[in-house]
């Protein structure tokens, strides 16, 4: 026995497989089981009564009695009269045969298989496997393997479909825009008519438009016809579509009536849908998705329509035979069968007259059979051609073509267009309602209404934090789209989104009165022609970063109020500059004063000359490509600020010899060799920032002298043995960076350079400082001496009075100058040293008790004590082991 959970599953998978039968189906359906109990029937008949009835005749008798035979014999001959034997008594009737009941059967018997044709005794039999094909013949392409997974996973979507909530709130809403269009419309294309009398009789009334769509229970139309009456219940699933399709349709299709004195009523009343909570959005999110894979992978096949077009073939063809062989055989089916068994010895007799007990009735049941038979081949010609003369394999949704909120739902194809096809044949109103999970603008309106609900104003602005330069910044990542609450931000500054993949910009961002930056981190942002506007307008800085140049938004070169734009992705030179990085031109950018491109090109852009008037600020991150062509450089004479990092220059570009104005020159990270080209860059009167760290420079030029406007010099991290004497007649230098060298000496002409301020000597192999630049350099305030090999200080350093960092570790100090503690700029931690016993900086102890927050916390605690005593401070030490020399 099945059990009922058994059961319960294939009968669902039945009344939902109903959906996709059109009515020619269902009719072939019941054609089939009618002929399939015609020939049951026939079968039961034949196996209780299939047999015959024999009455021998004499063939004397036979022949002078031809002309008085019946023509149709029945169980019992009529009584004769013979002729032949007078001696017959006159009471008697019929004719004797003294035969006995046994002989009766068995002549019966054999006559039964011998004259009894072969249609009369297997017609029924042939007619129940025929019908028994044709029953399994019709519903192949619901259990067909592979179409039968394809047709479940279509049901089952179109039963989410019908139950989800957003299905009923997107029809609603397409129907009220709809008929807040044509009523605008209607307004525009009435005449004006002049206001109506007091002495009217009846307001007017005004009538609307008939929907057909299937708006479900949260329907204006519907509210609005009875406001006292329940709410209807959710979309049935499939199993249950069939009544509540029509009535819907039927409350539909019916005529509403409104009042005229209240025109605004759909237009400017609230939206009267609930909204979706969040499982409800979850599940409706999910089930697009789920809309969109089943969308892919029916759409690359056919296998369904080419299984229903040879299924319907098949039992065109079966249809056909049957008839072909079947027709002829009418003529066989008679009530009276003359017998010769050749039994004479045994009967006396050698001919039987025989008559079929259910000739009558096989042959109604054959005539009927046949009838169904060529009902059921009409219909399958029918659908064959249904089938060719029409597009099944394309699936276009019309009738929402008209409404301005679905128009775009795309046209199918393939095995979803042909199940829709079906599908339409049963219901539309059900295709509409799986076209709302494959229009992108329901999508889009599900996804605002999720965004509105998780990311509202109060969470964006708990968000909002405050930068080092003060101003208000947001950063978004990972949302589908905007949310509509950031538009509400007036006082955002600085926006930042990333990886958000349809990020598009409303005129609702007028509000945003404050917003300066943005920021687009591989986010391809699409801007409404309302808010390119505004944006033009107030966008002063714009950071991209991206993958391909195809995401650079076209309208990024139309900010004509920008002033820095920073472009970070694959960007290349080969083959052409304009192609390949899509700029377009760049004429609009104005006020574009500084330009930040990270990527691999070979060449500076041509489009940059279009904008070398304003661009005062230059730089090139190059990913470690070569550059090879800088001829663009010339063109911007106003440049103040070049940085070409990254780039593989061996020299420096002769391209800046035309650059007068040039303010700060940033090499680092290159393939630098030597710097004799230094001497070129004399005209560069107001350079005063030179940056070539990171290279592989071996020995400074004397003609380092003649940057005689230099403030900043950068030599850190090259190869460097020996500084040049004229290098130290820069006497404007205030930074002097030559970390990570290999210099063994500091020469002593550093004292020339009395206002520097910054000195970084820190990875070298310096064993001595030059007493000079403690009794000159007297404007230090940053001293970094780490990571050599230094034994001592001298003591003039105690000069060094606004010194207020001073970087000593990694070196191989013995002990360090009493005169340190009158550096009141090191107090507070400036003093940078390793953890060393406090023994070796007793003396710096005794003269500034500030530096203790610059060491362990032991020797903070003993720097608290030395106030009171010497002798508690030694005491304390004995405890530990230690001894504080005296």
């Amino acid at each position: 026995m099945f059990s009922l959970s058994e059961l319960v599953p294939q009968n669902q998978h039945q009344s939902r497989s109903k959906l996709l039968k059109p009515w020619w189906e269902v009719f072939m359906d019941y054609l089939v089981v009618l002929m399939l109990m015609a020939s049951v029937l026939a079968c039961t008949e034949q196996l209780s009564r299939d047999r015959v009835v024999c009455i021998p005749l004499d063939p004397l008798v036979t022949v002078n009695t031809s002309d008085h035979s019946p023509s149709v014999g029945g169980d019992v001959a009529p009584p004769s009269k013979p002729t032949t034997s007078p001696n017959l008594h006159s009471t008697v009737r019929g004719r004797r045969t003294h035969l006995v009941y046994q002989q009766y059967i068995y002549i019966s018997q054999v006559c039964y298989h011998e004259a009894l044709p072969l249609c009369s005794r297997f017609f029924p039999y042939m007619a129940l496997l025929q019908s028994l094909v044709l029953v399994a013949s019709g519903s192949f392409w619901l259990h067909f393997p592979h179409t039968s997974a394809r047709i479940e996973h279509f049901l089952a979507i179109l039963a989410k479909c019908c139950e989800s909530p957003w299905t009923s709130q997107a029809l609603s809403h397409a129907a009220r825009q709809e008929e807040i269009q044509e009523k605008v419309v209607v307004e525009e294309r009435r005449p004006p008519q002049p206001p109506p009398s007091s002495s009217s009789s009846s307001p007017p009334v005004t009538r609307t438009r008939q929907s057909s769509i299937d708006s479900g229970a949260d329907s204006p139309l519907l509210k609005r016809s009875d406001s006292t009456s329940s709410a209807a219940p959710p979309s049935p699933c499939p199993s249950t579509l069939s009544c509540n399709s029509t009535m819907s349709s039927i409350s539909l299709g019916s005529q509403v009536h409104f009042p005229s004195s209240k025109p605004s009523l759909m237009v400017d009343s609230p939206r009267q849908v609930i909204s979706l909570d969040r499982s409800d959005g979850e599940q409706a999110r999910a089930l697009f998705e789920r809309v969109r894979k089943f969308r892919s992978h029916c759409e690359s096949s056919d296998v369904i329509y080419k299984v229903y077009l040879a299924q319907t073939i098949f039992k065109l063809l079966m249809v056909t035979l049957i008839v072909s062989y079947t027709i002829p055989l009418l003529s066989a089916f008679s009530f009276n069968y003359t017998c010769h068994p050749e039994e004479q010895a045994l009967v006396g007799y050698s001919t039987f007259e025989c008559i079929h007990v259910l000739s009558s009735l096989i042959r109604k049941l054959l005539v009927a059979y046949l009838t169904l038979l060529g009902l059921y081949g009409l219909l399958n010609f029918y659908t064959l051609s249904w089938i060719l003369h029409s597009s099944l394999r394309q699936y276009s949704f019309h009738s929402l073509k008209e409404l301005c909120s679905l128009r775009d739902v795309p046209d199918l194809r393939n095995d979803l267009a042909f199940l829709l096809h079906m599908l339409d044949q049963y219901d539309p109103l059900l295709a509409q309602r799986l076209s709302v999970f494959l229009s992108p603008v329901s999508e889009s309106r599900l996804l605002e209404e999720n965004l509105e609900r998780r990311w509202g104003e109060e969470k964006l602005r708990a968000m909002i934090s405050v930068d080092a330069e003060g101003c208000s910044k947001l950063q978004l990542v990972a949302l589908p789209r905007l949310p509509p609450a950031l538009f509400t931000l007036s006082q955002l500054q600085v926006l930042k989104l990333e990886l958000i993949t349809d990020a598009r910009f409303t005129a609702q961002v007028i509000n945003m009165t404050q917003l300066r930056e943005l920021h687009l981190y591989h986010c391809t942002a699409a801007v409404d022609p309302s808010a390119l506007g505004v944006l033009q307008e107030r966008l002063e800085v714009l950071q991209l970063t991206f993958t391909q140049v195809s995401e650079i938004p076209s309208w990024v070169f139309s900010l004509r109020s920008l002033h820095e734009l920073h472009l970070s992705g694959r960007l290349s030179s080969d083959g052409g500059v304009g192609r390949s990085w899509a700029l377009g031109s760049l004429r609009q950018l104005r006020h574009l004063r500084m330009l930040v491109i990270r990527g691999m090109l070979q060449r500076i852009p041509g489009e940059l000359c279009e904008v070398a008037g304003s661009l005062v600020r230059l730089e090139i991150y190059n990913e470690g490509t070569r550059l090879l062509v800088l001829t663009g450089l010339k063109r911007m004479v106003d440049l103040t600020e070049l940085l070409l990092q990254d780039c593989q220059l061996e020299r420096l570009p002769s391209a800046l010899l035309g650059l007068t104005n040039l303010r700060t020159l940033d090499l680092q990270h290159n393939n630098l060799r030597t710097l004799e080209e230094l001497l070129s860059l004399a005209h560069l009167r107001r350079l005063s920032c030179l940056r070539l760290a990171f290279n592989r420079v071996l020995a400074l030029p004397a003609s380092v002298g003649v940057l005689r406007g230099l403030e900043l010099l950068d030599l850190s991290n090259n190869q460097l043995q020996s500084l040049p004497p004229a290098l130290f007649t820069l006497r404007r230098l205030r930074r002097l960076l030559l970390a990570g060298n290999l210099l063994e000496e500091l020469p002593a002409e550093v004292k020339s350079l009395q206002l520097l301020t910054e000195l970084d000597l820190s990875g070298n192999r310096l064993e001595r400082l030059p007493p000079g630049l403690f009794n000159s350099c007297l404007e230090l305030r940053i001293l970094n001496v780490a990571h050599n090999s230094l034994s001592s200080l001298p003591r003039g350093i105690a000069a060094l009075s606004q010194l207020c960092r001073l970087d000593l570790r990694s070196n191989s100090l013995e002990e360090l100058p009493a005169e340190l503690g009158c550096c009141t700029g090191l107090h507070g931690g400036g003093l940078l040293v390793e953890d060393w016993t406090p023994a070796l900086l007793y003396p710096a102890f005794l003269n500034c008790g500030g530096l203790r927050h610059s060491f362990c916390p032991i020797a903070g605690r003993l720097c608290r004590r030395l106030s009171e005593s010497t002798n508690q401070i030694n005491a304390l030490w004995r405890r530990r082991d230690f001894r504080l020399p005296v």
